[in-house]
């Protein structure tokens, strides 16, 4: 993954993990969706899957490296 996507990647994390802590089932997945796509960022199926579970999971901030392979 190129340091320019990761970047992107980050960004749109961490703007939707900040006010997504408790949003029902779905939303994370939803808002990361839309982020991405507003953003330009192609990210596949599972990349969002991953993203969307890590930010339901911990709550919090995430770090995109750790998270992607």
């Amino acid at each position: 993954m190129t340091h320019e996507r990761t970047q992107a990647i980050q960004a749109v994390v961490d703007r939707t993990s900040s006010y997504q802590d408790g949003a029902p089932e779905g939303t994370v997945e939803a808002e990361l969706r839309n982020g991405f796509a507003a953003a330009g960022v192609d990210v596949t199926d599972d990349e969002l899957r991953l993203l969307a579970e890590a930010i339901e999971d911990r709550h919090g901030a995430i770090d995109v490296s750790e998270v992607l392979p």
